[in-house]
């Protein structure tokens, strides 16, 4: 499923011009060999251009439309109109002149078989270049003297010819096309497994390139590189039969995902792309603001989603959002010299929207004033389970990757974002609104506890007697009278009780009560009189002995509840 919608993806892209024909592809190319009629160098050309990295710029190599590159490992297979210093100028710095020589050669025996007879002036001037061309004189030919280090670090040359690529040239690019098309004798055909035409099958498929972690040369998706990975005698690709365009497309049009640094984004170790079915781009911006943006204005944002999720288009950066079309998300990891697919994601992008929606309903909950944000993004939530304070504050790689297939899916949220956010909270004794809106949501997805259901409210529930709940309420009052009796303290009761309140009540309780009574004696009347009030409406809701211990699930009640009362205290703070 996942090469049949690579496949059909790369058809919709080629439909709309916007991604290379098959036996093409875009390569970052960093240099130009301008050539002259009789062959000869007559210069070089930078074709890098600066690109703000941070504070600083950086020089990046252009992109070009060349022919599709080979895909090499160590032995020597030249490209065509492309390629290193190696095989175009037969020089380089490895110290190996003898290796350097016989990819010149191999380079020179290629493009004399694919432009012998050929008629246009450029292909005439590629020929002559290397019938005429002397590698020992490359470092210290006056067009590349200067640049010879920067050369040699590997960076893709592509010849120039009257101030245009060679690639540009009709004659050229009919004569390439001809040639993919024409199979070698000894490639095998077969059944097509994405396409189900009978075709001629590839041994290996083009390399991808751009998963954070995996090689910097590439890696591929499907290879059979290891006799244990083979059956009944087949060898490399025949083992999962993929023809050859439908190899090139499936690569071509990953690579081109993965190369769209705006629609790319990565949970944990694991690179995420996704596309729409039809090649609208406004899918995919869609889909990166609802996830990971976090802009005050993203109201909208959620108004558009309700709208999708109630199976209405709606407009969205002047194009037209079908909730019924296919939307595919896929996830991946390195492994080596190949790449894991962690999930494959696809539904309907209504279906994605009302997941998303319900997803983000569990996650509302009453915010600071200071807090803009209507929404709580992926990438929030994982860092809440992290300690910021630590040397490297990075989330577990394997959290990330499930929390989003639990929103994907509206499947449970993972054990794993309920153990992160309790150890936090224990450690910091900082009940934030992040965290908050996640002990709301895990248990309103996770738990049947009809009774803790009844406390994970947006805002403060002052009709619930459920006692844990009741007691977190009770403990954030108690904090703030002895922040109105002492408003300089350094230590507060929450530093010192918060987790044993939570945890074994019966204990700490009468402690944090007698204690109140004296902060009390300390305030106005006024102020006394309103604080006493609160205390003994809340013990008046406590009805029963207090318990020896809480469970979990209790101590998540306790949590809410000292936060729904402590939002509830300051926003009266502010009022007055």
């Amino acid at each position: 499923m996942i090469l049949q919608a690579l496949t059909q993806y790369y058809e919709d892209l080629l439909a709309q011009g916007k991604i290379a024909r098959p036996g093409w592809a875009v390569a970052k190319v960093s240099w130009a060999l301008e050539l002259g009629e009789a062959g000869s160098l007559l210069g070089l050309f930078h074709l890098q251009r600066e690109v703000p990295r941070g504070k600083k710029t950086a020089l990046v190599p252009q992109e070009l439309l060349v022919p599709q590159p080979v895909k090499r490992s160590s032995g020597v297979a030249a490209n065509f109109l492309c390629d290193t210093s190696s095989y175009l100028l037969g020089a380089d710095s490895k110290g190996k002149p003898d290796r350097a020589a016989e990819c010149f050669a191999a380079a020179a025996a290629l493009h004399r078989q694919q432009l012998d007879g050929a008629q246009s002036a450029a292909a005439r001037a590629i020929l002559a270049f290397f019938d005429r061309w002397d590698p020992v004189v490359a470092p210290e030919h006056p067009a590349l003297q200067q640049d010879w280090p920067e050369i040699c670090k590997g960076g893709n040359l592509i010849f120039w010819y009257k101030g245009h690529p060679v690639t540009e040239e009709p004659e050229i690019q009919q004569r390439w096309q001809q040639a993919q098309s024409q199979a070698p004798a000894d490639t095998p055909e077969g059944l097509c497994l994405v396409t189900g035409s009978h075709v001629p099958l590839a041994r290996l498929h083009p390399n991808i390139k751009g998963v954070a972690g995996a090689q910097s040369s590439g890696a591929a998706l499907v290879s059979f590189n290891a006799a244990a990975f083979c059956s009944y005698g087949h060898e490399q690709g025949t083992n999962a039969p993929t023809g050859e365009y439908a190899a090139f497309a499936y690569t071509t049009a990953l690579n081109q995902l993965l190369s769209d640094r705006e629609h790319v984004r990565r949970v944990g170790d694991t690179t995420l792309v996704c596309w729409a079915a039809g090649g609208q781009s406004a899918y995919q911006d869609f889909l990166m603001d609802a996830f990971y943006d976090d802009a005050p204005s993203e109201q909208d944002i959620r108004n558009t989603l309700f709208r999708l999720a109630e199976g209405l288009p709606v407009d969205w950066q002047d194009q037209r959002l079908d909730p019924d079309t296919r939307f595919y998300i896929l996830g991946l990891a390195p492994n080596a010299a190949r790449l894991s697919v962690r999930f494959f994601w696809q539904n309907s992008f209504g279906t994605l929207a009302r997941n998303i929606t319900r997803h983000y309903e569990r996650l509302e909950i009453v915010r600071p004033t200071y807090d803009n944000f209507p929404t709580l993004p992926l990438w929030r939530l994982v860092r809440e389970t992290v300690n910021l304070n630590a040397r490297s504050p990075e989330p577990s790689p394997r959290l990330a990757g499930d929390l989003l297939l639990a929103v994907l899916n509206d499947a449970p949220y993972p054990a794993t974002l309920l153990d992160g956010v309790t150890l936090r909270i224990r450690a910091d004794k900082q009940i934030t609104r992040g965290r908050a809106a996640i002990l709301k949501a895990w248990y309103l997805r996770n738990s049947q506890d009809e009774q803790l259901k009844e406390v994970m409210t947006v805002e403060l529930n002052e009709q619930s007697n459920y006692l844990p709940y009741v007691l977190g309420r009770l403990f954030s009052v108690l904090e703030g009278v002895q922040q109105c009796a002492n408003p300089n303290i350094n230590t507060t009761i929450k530093d010192r009780y918060f987790n044993s309140a939570s945890a074994t009540p019966a204990t700490v309780f009468p402690l944090l009560l007698n204690l109140a009574q004296k902060h009390l004696t300390k305030l106005d009347g006024g102020l006394a009189t309103y604080y006493n009030k609160r205390i003994t409406e809340l013990n008046a809701r406590i009805t029963q002995t207090l318990p020896a211990r809480l469970t979990l699930p209790e101590q998540s009640a306790f949590q809410i509840g000292y936060y729904h009362e402590t939002q509830k205290r300051y926003t009266k703070k502010e009022e007055q």
